[in-house]
């Protein structure tokens, strides 16, 4: 029993540890740093800016890995199945946050990174990330190989995670939106209009910057997005061709298209195949409720649910942006129950 509580106590203090990592990982805002003309150079400036913050991150894992060797040296020898289990798992984070460390000190050496503001952005951004995820995969492993569990309910980082790809996906799912109609509206407008669309692309991308979404955007498509903006400035004019801009602007949303793809990512996968079960379930008390009434509240605590997909698909979208218009009553409730299992079952086609 004491051995099993050592043992405990030894765990606990590598996964405190781990939480410590993972919130000062955590706390870096990047946007101060992008704040320069998009000429692609980085100077020394900068350097000096960015170099304590390369030197914490590396501190911050060291810390975690000097407590993990401190209390989980290499080659001891543990008889118990699981001990052995959980200390296989630490030991092997622990090469591969070494590893990972080592190549953050050999990618900042590399003239292309030091030399280019936005690479070395997305570097330091990438491998802060990259520490985060793979420091709150021990986490879930190592507890996982003692009792069953969930990654959200222990890796110390997940929600914060979950909630900011949460944000870039409704965000962008809106900018993708608002580019198609601006391109159509382009497309539509007469000669005298065709520079107000333009700037009214502008204050829609500066509106997108200044959502809670850009901070955790990738570093490589904000200098999309910015260079974009810039271009904007720089060649629209009273005389500009409606065909002028649509050259400018087509490849443009080609490129906000692609922002659907963090659909894909593992973290919104797992977190919409639960959202989907728990609104199915809901969606079906609320066709068996024997009132009008009763069936609308359930109705409602579904559509709740539902606001967490916002992004996942354009038709399922639109239903969630029409409800917000135009209020379900117990008039309509049936039959808006039966539209919102259509539209479910068409996301798990996604």
């Amino acid at each position: 029993m004491e051995t099993d509580v050592e043992f405990g106590d030894q765990l606990r203090r590598v996964h405190e540890a781990a939480a410590r990592a993972i919130s000062k990982l955590g706390e870096l805002d990047l946007i101060k740093y992008e704040d320069s003309p998009i000429d692609g150079t980085a100077d020394l400036s900068l350097w000096e800016e960015v170099a304590p913050v390369v030197g914490n991150t590396i501190s911050d894992v060291n810390a975690l890995l000097t407590e993990l060797t401190a209390r989980f040296p290499s080659g001891q020898f543990l008889a118990e199945e699981r001990r052995f289990k959980v200390d296989e798992l630490l030991q092997r984070a622990a090469r591969e946050l070494r590893e990972a460390v080592s190549a953050l000190g050999m990618r900042i050496r590399d003239p292309s990174v030091v030399g280019d503001r936005w690479n070395l952005i997305a570097e330091l951004q990438t491998f802060r990330f990259q520490f985060r995820d793979r420091i709150g995969a021990m986490v879930f492993e190592t507890t996982s190989a003692l009792a069953e569990c969930r990654r959200r309910e222990v890796d110390p980082g997940y929600d914060e995670l979950l909630a900011s790809t949460l944000i870039v996906r409704s965000t962008t799912a809106d900018l993708r939106r608002l580019m198609h109609s601006r391109i159509s509206k382009v497309s539509e407008a007469a000669p005298e209009d065709v520079e107000w669309n333009a700037q009214q692309l502008e204050k829609e991308l500066n509106a997108f910057g200044r959502t809670a979404a850009w901070r955790a955007l990738r570093a490589q498509d904000k200098k999309v997005v910015l260079e974009f903006r810039q271009r904007l400035k720089d060649v629209v004019t009273p005389t500009m061709s409606k065909i002028d801009l649509l050259q400018i602007v087509e490849p443009f949303v080609e490129f906000v298209d692609t922002f659907i793809t963090v659909n894909q990512r593992e973290i919104l996968t797992q977190h919409d195949q639960e959202i989907q079960a728990s609104i199915g379930v809901v969606l079906e008390r609320a066709m068996n409720a024997g009132h009008d009434a009763e069936a609308l509240a359930t109705f409602h605590d579904a559509l709740g649910y539902g606001q967490a997909l916002y992004g996942r698909s354009g038709e399922f979208d639109t239903f969630l942006r029409k409800l917000r218009k135009t209020p379900v009553t117990v008039a309509t409730v049936r039959d808006e129950i039966e539209q919102f299992l259509v539209l479910l079952a068409g996301l798990s086609q996604y």
